[in-house]
């Protein structure tokens, strides 16, 4: 008898400047996703704390530090804050489509726009049209491109102001990495809507997570993840709720990491 699938063979990278603690240093241990067990064996390294980017599954594995704590929203749990509900009314009129993981032209002039304004020193900003193609297109598991359009018309699809990679795994949905249109006076918080559309979705189909990715307790740019509650996080001994210190922010963020 054979196993049904061959245990992973798990690498490390090389020590690189941290994107989100200055002067500290970040290293990852990876493992590749293929063949036929990969959306099995993905769910599997998602419930203790890995994230997916193409065909490769990553988590943090420093050797000075552990700020990265991985982080999900329970959804049957979920009520949205009184801010939340008028940002669900405000844009309720958007058509919602989840897509096919195929890049389109219109998703990466959105994320040049998005990048340009929010993250001009990021190490996104150099992504051409290609390199965008292989972000949304590899994938092994089930994953899809949620799209957020302002409504049709005379027949003609509406705008596109915002985008999101999702992995839709056993257990909840992996938001693998959002953008939208930035500082458009008239969608204001539409990274935010993102993030609660993506509850909503997630607890009309059962599932009762939606993964946010990593969150950093003195980093500013992972402080919006603290909004959506009940959240559970990541320790030595499993996923367990907590309530980090809300944050006085501006409702615009980066929901991805």
């Amino acid at each position: 008898m054979s196993a049904p699938f061959r245990f992973p063979r798990f690498f490390v990278t090389s020590p690189a400047p941290c994107p989100y603690l200055p002067g500290k240093t970040e290293r990852k241990v990876f493992t590749e996703l293929a063949g036929h067990h990969a959306g099995e064996l993905n769910d599997a390294l998602g419930r203790i704390g890995f994230r997916r980017s193409q065909a490769v599954a990553y988590r943090p594995s420093c050797l000075d530090c552990s700020a990265c704590v991985s982080v999900r929203v329970v959804t049957g749990e979920f009520q949205p804050s009184g801010t939340q509900k008028r940002m669900l009314k405000r844009h309720a009129d958007l058509e919602v489509t989840a897509c096919k993981p195929w890049a389109t032209e219109e998703q990466y002039e959105l994320l040049r726009r998005y990048l340009k304004q929010r993250h001009p020193d990021g190490g996104m900003v150099g992504m051409d049209e290609s390199d965008f193609a292989d972000m949304i297109e590899q994938s092994p598991v089930k994953t899809y491109v949620i799209e957020y359009r302002e409504p049709a018309v005379d027949g003609k699809q509406g705008r596109l102001v915002g985008a999101c990679l999702t992995d839709q795994q056993g257990d909840g949905l992996s938001m693998i990495y959002s953008f939208f249109e930035p500082d458009d006076e008239r969608r204001p918080g539409l990274g935010t809507y993102i993030i609660l559309d993506h509850i909503v979705r997630a607890g009309r189909a059962g599932l009762p997570y939606v993964y946010l990715g990593y969150w950093v307790e003195s980093s500013r740019r992972m402080a919006y993840k603290s909004r959506f509650r009940p959240l559970e996080k990541l320790g030595p001994n499993g996923w367990a709720r907590f309530e980090p210190d809300e944050p006085e922010l501006p409702l615009v963020q980066k929901t991805n990491g």
